[in-house]
Parts: C-alpha cells; sequence; structure tokens
C-alpha cells in the first residue's frame, strides 16, 4: 500500500511501531528482572499505591507470570476490572448512557447529572443541591469525589473540599431517613455503593437497598448505585442491586466494562433524568470514543455469552464455604468470612494478628502463588477473575490455610511490636475511627 493511500491512523501506527528506539530496548540487552523493575518504578512513578511488590511479564485467564517465570493465581483483578479474565444497555435496562473514561469520572458525571436534574426538576433553590453519601465510602480520587471521602489519606492536603456533601453510616436507614427528613427538600441524590468494596467488602443488613428504593421514592430523591467494582457479574448477579430487585435511578458502571483492556466507564439513566444535561454542559474528549465502545460491548458480550453472572454466584458460595471451613480451624484469628459471588473478604483479629498485618499476610500468599489485596490493616480482600476454576480457588484456600499455620507464627515472631500502640486514623470529617474494630476482638 503506497504511503498516500494509508489512513492517518495506519500511518500514526505504522510510526508508532517503527520508532523502535521509542518503544523498546535494545535488542542485546537482557530483560529488566523484577527488583530492577520496581526498583525504576519506585525512582521515576508517582508512590500513590502501596501494592504487593509484583511486576505482571505476561497473563492469560486466571493466572499471572512474573519476569522471572514464576507463575501466580490471581485474586486482585485489577480491582475487578478484568472480571472477564486476562485476555479477554440492554444488559441492564436504563434507556439512556453517558460514556465517560474513568470511574472517577462516571461518579463525577453523576453528581453533576443529580445537581442539574435537582434544580430542574426538584425546583431546589440555586447552589443548595446537596449529595448524601455513606461513611466508609470509595468512588475515586477527583476533587469533587474525595469530597465525599471519609479517608484522611483521599483528603488531606488537597482542600478546600467540595461543598454540598452530607454523610450517613452504610447500612444505617433509620439515620437515612433522618437526614431526608431535615434536609430533603434540598437532597437531589444519595450515592452509595450496594457493596463497600474498599472499605473491606462491607455488605449492608438484608433489606437495605428495598428500603433505600422506598425512602429515595417518597422524598423525590435520586437513588445512585456506583456499580463500578460491583456491577457486570462480579457479585453474582448483573448488578449488585439485583440481590434486592431494586431499581436505581441512577447507575455508574466502570473497571470491568473495559475487561482490562481500556479505559471505559458509563453513567445509565432514564430520559427523564439524563436529558437535564444538554449540549454544551458536560463532555470528555475520549467519552465514548469507538475503540472504547466497540471493547464495553464485548465486554458485556462475554458476560452473558461465558455465563460469567451464573458462574460468580456457583463459585462464590463454594468458596466462602472453604473458606469458612479454615474460620473453623483458626477461629481466634479469622473474625468473619463474607463476600458475594467473586467478591470476598477475609476479616482478622486485630489482637491475634499483631504485630502482623494483612499486607504481611498478603506478601506470604504471594510466595505461595495466591494475589490478594490487603486492606484497613485486618482484611484481605479476594476477588479473582470470574473465569476461574474450582481447583484454583481451592489452591488459594489451602494457601491461606497454610500462610495462617506456618508463616503467621513466623512472622509474630520476627516483626518487633512497637512498644507504643498505633495511633488511631480518626476521620477528619466525623471524628470516629472508622476501621477500629479493636473493641469487636474477641
Amino acid at each position: 500500500m503506497a504511503a498516500a493511500a494509508r489512513s492517518p491512523l495506519q500511518r500514526l501506527l505504522r510510526r508508532a511501531v517503527g520508532a523502535r528506539s521509542m518503544w523498546t530496548l535494545p535488542e542485546r540487552a537482557p530483560p529488566l528482572s523484577s527488583d530492577e523493575l520496581m526498583r525504576l518504578e519506585h525512582e521515576h512513578s508517582a508512590h500513590n499505591y502501596h501494592p504487593i511488590p509484583m511486576v505482571f511479564a505476561q497473563a492469560k485467564g486466571t493466572c499471572i507470570w512474573d519476569p522471572e517465570g514464576k507463575k501466580y493465581i490471581d485474586f486482585l483483578s485489577a480491582y475487578s476490572a478484568v472480571n472477564q479474565g486476562h485476555s479477554s444497555n440492554k444488559h441492564v435496562g436504563y434507556e439512556m448512557m453517558l460514556p465517560m473514561n474513568t470511574g472517577a469520572e462516571g461518579v463525577e458525571t453523576a453528581i453533576k447529572l443529580a445537581r442539574k436534574w435537582g434544580y430542574e426538576k426538584k425546583k431546589i433553590p440555586r447552589d443548595e443541591a446537596i449529595i448524601v453519601s455513606c461513611c466508609g465510602c470509595f468512588h475515586g480520587r477527583t476533587l469533587g469525589v474525595i469530597s465525599m471521602s471519609c479517608d484522611n489519606d483521599a483528603t488531606r492536603g488537597f482542600g478546600p473540599l467540595v461543598p454540598g456533601h452530607l454523610k450517613v453510616d452504610f447500612g444505617d436507614i433509620d439515620a437515612l431517613e433522618r437526614i431526608f427528613k431535615d434536609h430533603g427538600d434540598r437532597v437531589c441524590g444519595f450515592l452509595f455503593e450496594p457493596i463497600q468494596g474498599e472499605a473491606g467488602v462491607v455488605i449492608p443488613p438484608n433489606g437495605y437497598l428495598k428500603a433505600v428504593r422506598d425512602l429515595c421514592s417518597r422524598y423525590n430523591i435520586l437513588m445512585i448505585a456506583d456499580e463500578i467494582q460491583t456491577g457486570i457479574a462480579r457479585t453474582g448477579k448483573m448488578l449488585a442491586c439485583d440481590w434486592e430487585d431494586i431499581r436505581p435511578d441512577v447507575v455508574i458502571l466502570g473497571k470491568a466494562l473495559g475487561a482490562g483492556v481500556i479505559p471505559v466507564s458509563a453513567v445509565l439513566a432514564d430520559k427523564d433524568i439524563m436529558l437535564c444535561i444538554r449540549p454544551g454542559e458536560h463532555g470528555s474528549t475520549f467519552g465514548g470514543n469507538p475503540l472504547a465502545s466497540a471493547v464495553a460491548i464485548a465486554a458485556l458480550n462475554v458476560v452473558k455469552e461465558e455465563g460469567l453472572t451464573e458462574r460468580a454466584a456457583k463459585l462464590g458460595e463454594e468458596f466462602r464455604e472453604q473458606l469458612s471451613k479454615i474460620q473453623t480451624k483458626f477461629p481466634q484469628i479469622i473474625k468473619e468470612v463474607r463476600g458475594r459471588g467473586l467478591l470476598n473478604a477475609v476479616d482478622l483479629n486485630s489482637k491475634a494478628l499483631s504485630p502482623a498485618s494483612a499486607y504481611d499476610l498478603c506478601i506470604k500468599l504471594k510466595e505461595r502463588g495466591i494475589l490478594a489485596k490487603p486492606t484497613h490493616d485486618t482484611i484481605i480482600r479476594l476477588a479473582p477473575p470470574l473465569s476461574i476454576s474450582l481447583e484454583e480457588l481451592t489452591e488459594a484456600s489451602k494457601a491461606l490455610s497454610d500462610v495462617l499455620e506456618f508463616d503467621l507464627p513466623k512472622l509474630q515472631k520476627e516483626i518487633t511490636k512497637s512498644e507504643e500502640p498505633a495511633a488511631k486514623q480518626v476521620c477528619d470529617r466525623c471524628g470516629r475511627n472508622l476501621y477500629d474494630t479493636s473493641d469487636n476482638d474477641n
């Protein structure tokens, strides 16, 4: 094909691929080791995460290999971004969608949409609209989103935060109704996670979502479900809200919508809400671009065609049974096993664990070939790709059992216990330590 006949995209790709010195190491250079790559990342990349020290060189299905060739079973799924496994609107029943790129963009979009609806449809006085959100929530890290956060690490040093927010305890329907009674004429939306993922897979009491739906309908307040992490079959339902057969007014999707291939998110609503935003009032340069849209459609089709929703529900039950047996074996260490579908967590007794932490246990799990995420010092979150096999879940359960039986006692001897108790992480917003469970330890 002559150069003049190529499309601009083809020419761009050809130039990118042809510029070998920009994109590849010299041919004679040996491949870098995991330690060397992590050192380079530490020196040149922002330190905005504290992950398990691991380099991905190759990934397929539910497994990952590091540069040294060691194989791991993945219980991270890029924080539920690759539900379909690695390298792999009609589905949820809403009239319209607004495509964006990242989950945080989706949340920002939903907040703007709720405010606009509040002013136009509910007739809230100008600049007085309120969003209610839950203590312990995680919706992203943009300025508007952290203005709802109870995490001091996310908020300190970034003020002043955006006004117009009220907080309520997750799962406390009576407290939510009191807020609606006191401020309902100015509340435009209640934004929540059906299951709080970053907080440690916190599941609300049975009937909570239905009660929220009833309250939002009664007080004319938009029910906004952040399903970025829980949606797309992760919990054994297409949406986690489906567990109580309720339909939010607005749904935010992300993560698995892009199948780990490309950033894509979406805000879903019916026309009477969505059309409150008019041309020129909101947008995104790459939101809804052809590639992202094609990936999102393919991702949803994979979930449907491969029966991943049903698979997550069935395997999740079997996995929790395995974890519950480990809890029976180590009742002084494991306080609770909880989850839905393949979004699960093991909550550990801080006193029995001390001076080790969930992070330390995750390092030991990594050494045994299992990748998992520590949360708030005492919680291990387990969220593998939905394509995982029962045999791989069993392997992970055995690894956890071995870590508790063999590795934890050694860690407790090796780690020097601080003479002074760790300072409590008291929330700047409410003055409470949301993640201090020491009073409940047995």
